[in-house]
């Protein structure tokens, strides 16, 4: 399954896209969480800024 996953993501509108991983610092307990998300390519720069 997870192959025909990606072969879909490598054709077609797929490639616009690109997952972000942003390491995030918790307040309340102050270990650091990653948070995974899809991002179109032109605006991972301005995820990441945040």
């Amino acid at each position: 399954m997870a192959k025909k996953a990606v072969a879909t993501l490598q054709s077609g509108e797929g490639r616009s896209f690109s997952k972000v991983i942003k390491m995030v610092k918790s307040p309340k307990t102050g270990a650091y969480t990653f948070q995974e998300e899809m991002v179109h390519n032109d605006k991972v720069k301005e995820y990441l800024a945040k």
